[in-house]
């Protein structure tokens, strides 16, 4: 899929497909509950019907989450250029965030316990604007230790180039 933001001669680089594994794990481990608490709780109290609608309305929404999950897995790329890195995500709303290597202060690798057990991590680059959400999800660790290595050495040539 091509974003309609980024320059189309780049080289993209997608992310893993964990990423979308993660969030799908997610979804099921918070709307489980919630479908078998709201069930039997409207069954209880209110009506049996109730209870088998509240089912059928959460697994509706988890189809639907599923899917809307995979598309934003999908979007997720990133390109590396001669003087800034391009991230781009998004489906409905799209985002392109160049950010100049020169303008770097730090990069963040991260994985909490659920991206660990799934073999992923997110990269956090921090920039001399407080506002940028520069952020890669779904890499494989491998992969951000690399990046980051690569984007440490890119920002600190251009900054000692100024």
């Amino acid at each position: 899929m091509d974003h309609a933001l980024a320059p189309p001669e780049q080289p993209w680089h997608p992310v893993s497909e964990q990423l979308f594994r993660v969030r799908r794990f997610l979804l099921v481990g918070a709307m489980v509950p919630i479908a078998v608490a709201g069930a039997v709780l409207a069954a209880l109290f209110v009506a049996a019907w109730l209870g088998a609608l509240i089912v059928a309305a959460v697994l509706v929404g988890l189809v639907w989450g599923v899917s809307a999950l995979r598309r934003n897995q999908r979007s997720w790329r990133y390109a590396e250029r001669a003087d800034d890195l391009l991230i781009a995500h998004g489906v409905q709303f799209r985002r392109l965030t160049v950010v100049p290597y020169g303008r770097m202060q730090f990069v963040d690798v991260t994985a909490g316990p659920v991206e660990r057990r799934f073999g992923i991590a997110t990269i956090k680059l921090h920039t001399a604007s407080a506002g940028t959400d520069a952020v890669i999800r779904g890499l494989p660790p491998e992969e951000a230790a690399r990046l980051r290595d690569r984007l440490a050495e890119r920002g600190e040539a251009r900054s000692a180039g100024l």
